[in-house]
């Protein structure tokens, strides 16, 4: 089609503004409704694999991310104080890793979106979506588009309002996700990811994911069953974690009222898109993070997406060459995700096999094997 096309985007987030990004890249005309009035990232820490560091240097936010993110030289999994596993990342012929605060990748990606001059309104609360192609918003005014996303979250008004069937699952466990000054924590095995596990004789498991994610800033994803009332606790009781954990008690003693916990959840649609309409990111599948792979797949199928659009006559024929080419991968990382929160097997060191690994050696739809600097 040589007319413009133009979408209608609910959601500023990672998803939202990949789609936005990736469309306006190839053509579109792309507006983002956002319902909060700042642009700004959930303050915790987050992990981009190879897959997604390829769709940034695609949407032009990887040298950007690449400046201020970390390199950590290992993985490394520790239950009981006992090394399990250890795994070269970042050097050459291993995977790659990059660790930062979620502001940071939010900053970089956002910064790209002002290049491709997308426009973005805040304060601007998406309730609905027709399957002929409009959005609504609070207030009842409606946008008409070519295609419309919903990329509004765990729990998307646009995904709700098509009655699309789903499953949703939740487990035993969630995460308090902090930040934390890494004080003395630097230099040597300070400089890994570090997976903490400890098992009690009480039967209590509690694991910290420690994560470097600059010079100076640590990101801690602390695991505690939904029943344990004292680790699970907000604001953070240090007491548990630093008997668990003792060599992490600087950090775990300047958290204050700082963090939230969040249950493991799992979302499965039986369909991505309705019509002219499509859910991306935790709209779509949302998963455990236990392989770190949220905002990666959810990037991956943004991206995938306006490829899909630019390589089909109709808006619905390009939605249906998406999910076929798609949702395999998705699926796969999203049960497996659920596996692991579900058996606690990480205790037990990661598994750096295909099964696991499979989200994160993939080379995306739209992207080079070869990155662009």
């Amino acid at each position: 089609m040589s007319e413009t096309r133009h979408a209608e985007i609910a959601g500023a987030g990672f998803a939202g503004l990949a789609s936005a990004i990736a469309l306006k890249q190839r053509g579109w005309s792309v507006r983002v409704h956002e319902s909060s009035p700042e642009l700004r990232a959930f303050g915790a820490g987050i992990y981009i694999w190879d897959n997604g560091l390829h769709v940034l240097d695609s949407l032009g936010a990887y040298q950007q991310v690449l400046d201020g993110a970390f390199a950590a030289p290992a993985y490394e999994t520790r239950t009981n104080g006992e090394r399990l596993s250890y795994q070269r990342i970042n050097q050459p012929g291993y995977r790659r890793l990059l660790t930062m605060t979620r502001q940071h990748l939010y900053e970089a990606m956002l910064d790209s979106a002002r290049r491709h001059d997308i426009e973005i309104v805040t304060r601007s609360q998406v309730v609905a979506a027709d399957p002929e192609g409009r959005l609504k918003v609070a207030g009842g005014r409606w946008f008409e588009a070519d295609l419309v996303i919903g990329a509004d979250g765990v729990k998307s008004k646009v995904r709700d309002s098509l009655d699309i069937p789903l499953e949703r699952q939740r487990y035993h466990d969630g995460l308090t996700r902090v930040l934390a000054p890494r004080g003395p924590l630097k230099g040597g095995d300070w400089d890994n990811v570090i997976d903490f596990w400890h098992k009690g004789e009480d039967g209590r498991t509690l694991r910290i994911l420690y994560t470097p994610c600059s010079e100076d800033t640590l990101y801690m994803a602390m695991m505690a069953g939904l029943d344990d009332h004292e680790a699970a606790a907000i604001p953070v009781n240090p007491t548990p974690w630093v008997e668990a954990f003792p060599g992490l008690r600087p950090a775990l003693e300047s958290l204050g009222d700082r963090g939230r916990y969040d249950l493991y959840e799992k979302t499965v649609l039986k369909e991505w898109a309705i019509g002219k309409v499509a859910v991306v990111g935790d709209s779509a599948h949302a998963m455990p993070p236990t392989l770190a792979q949220g905002a990666g797949c959810a990037m991956m199928n943004a991206l995938g997406l306006a490829v899909a659009m630019e390589e089909s006559d109709t808006v619905e024929e390009g939605l249906a060459l998406w999910q076929r080419r798609e949702r395999p991968l998705t699926d796969h990382t999203q049960g497996r995700a659920a596996e692991l929160a579900a058996s606690r097997e990480l205790a037990h060191g990661m598994s750096w096999s295909d099964t696991d690994m499979r989200a994160a050696g993939h080379l995306p739809t739209g992207t080079s094997a070869a990155f662009s600097a």
